[in-house]
């Protein structure tokens, strides 16, 4: 049977080092930090008083009435999403005028997930409810905090009629989404999916209950030095806060209307550790079978791996675990980097957006550098990219990002 090519056509984004794609590349690209204080006054109190805030407010690019009818996930959701469908070509959903380039609406999918949801709007409409009593509750508040509000909104932002799908699997939903959407296509159930993942719960109730599980660094006084994935003076990861959105089509729809293609999806791998709620498997396991399935999906080998952006999240047992589930499934003959030293941990969001740079990679080829790893590990055994983004003629790149609850998926990406 023939396999159904899928490729990415549209790439959107919002993120502690840009307002855009472009921005949040070249930041990449400049080895910049997005991690700052937190100069909020709630925030005094807590451990960990570090994270990477958007760069751009999402206020100033959505109508302002909307936007006080949508949770901050769905928000950057609707930016992104926007961003990647004008970028793919397809114009102004909005624009009668545009429609006749657009997909049909009934061959257009959504999935887009969160790790967490409308979290910031239970904690505030909770708030309210025990100050000001139960008639000062939003009306909004509901459509608001419902996990697949930001699948919900891009989709009926894009009149999407093929289905919006919302994967929750903590801090690998955003490649999990990516993972959906490939089978949606392959499975002839659509011929474009927007697909991605996001998150916004910079609020004191998570960050208090990941600084009391002691995953996050409090590295207060050197935000910018916080984010250290592999250097042995880690001390658990940064909260940041965002969204990454990607246009994926199949091959023979793009090429009809004459689109740009940025790379092709060539394959996925997912598995579930059955191990720990939070812990990844010692030995990664789960891990090295998402990685070997994602090969096997795209068929490739292992030598043609030349870049890896790993899911390192600057926490002491996770990093080196990835490392061995590497070393196991691909060797080491490639480039490896974590863009998460520049963009802090973005929960849900961090699998789509690191995707993006994984893409980017291949189609510029060059790999972003991993900053502040500045004693490496003794584990560490593999060629990080260091100091500055370092140009490399790449033909597949791998992507991993791995979950509380043990959720594993790694995907490949090949130049077009």
């Amino acid at each position: 049977m023939t396999r159904t090519d899928v490729v990415v056509t549209g790439l959107g984004a919002t993120t502690p080092l840009g307002g855009d794609v472009a921005s949040t590349w070249d930041g990449m690209l400049a080895g910049r930090s997005g991690v700052s204080a937190l100069t909020q006054e709630w925030a005094a109190s807590l451990p960990a008083r570090i994270a990477g805030q958007l760069a751009e407010d999402p206020m100033t690019k959505i109508d302002r009435i909307q936007a006080r009818r949508m949770d901050r996930s769905e928000q950057v959701a609707i930016i992104a999403a926007r961003e990647a469908w004008a970028d793919a070509g397809f114009g102004d959903p909005d624009e009668s005028a545009d429609r006749d380039v657009a997909v049909d609406p009934e061959r257009l999918a959504v999935v887009v997930g969160s790790g967490i949801g409308g979290a910031t709007t239970l904690l505030g409409q909770d708030d309210i409810l025990e100050e000001k009593g139960p008639r000062r509750v939003s009306p909004h508040t509901i459509p608001m905090l419902m996990p697949n509000g930001p699948a919900a909104h891009v989709g009926l932002h894009l009149k999407a009629r093929a289905g919006a799908h919302c994967p929750a699997s903590a801090c690998a939903t955003g490649a999990e989404a990516l993972a959906w959407a490939l089978d949606l296509i392959r499975a002839g159930r659509a011929d474009v999916v927007v697909a991605g993942g996001v998150e916004a719960v910079i609020h004191p109730l998570p960050m208090a209950a990941f600084a009391s599980m002691r995953a996050m660094s409090t590295r207060n006084d050197e935000p910018e030095r916080a984010s250290r994935p592999w250097d042995k003076a880690r001390d658990g990861f940064v909260l940041s806060e965002g969204a990454g959105i990607v246009v994926l089509e199949r091959a023979d729809h793009a090429a009809a209307r004459g689109a740009r293609v940025y790379a092709r999806f060539a394959g996925a791998g997912m598995t579930s550790d059955g191990y720990d709620i939070v812990q990844p498997h010692p030995q990664g396991e789960g891990a090295i079978r998402a990685i070997k399935r994602a090969l096997a999906d795209a068929d490739v080998a292992a030598s043609d791996i030349g870049h890896v952006n790993a899911h390192a999240t600057s926490t002491p047992v996770g990093d080196l675990a990835e490392v061995v589930a590497l070393r196991a499934s691909i060797g080491d003959g490639f480039a490896l980097t974590s863009t998460k030293s520049m963009t802090g941990h973005l929960l849900g969001a961090a699998g789509a957006v690191e995707s993006i740079a994984s893409i980017l990679a291949v189609y510029h080829s060059t790999v972003p550098p991993t900053i502040n790893l500045e004693d490496p590990d003794e584990g560490l055994d593999l060629d990080v990219v260091t100091g500055a983004a370092r140009k490399a003629d790449l033909t597949a790149a791998l992507n991993n990002s791995f979950g509380f609850g043990g959720h594993n998926a790694a995907l490949v990406f090949t130049r077009a």
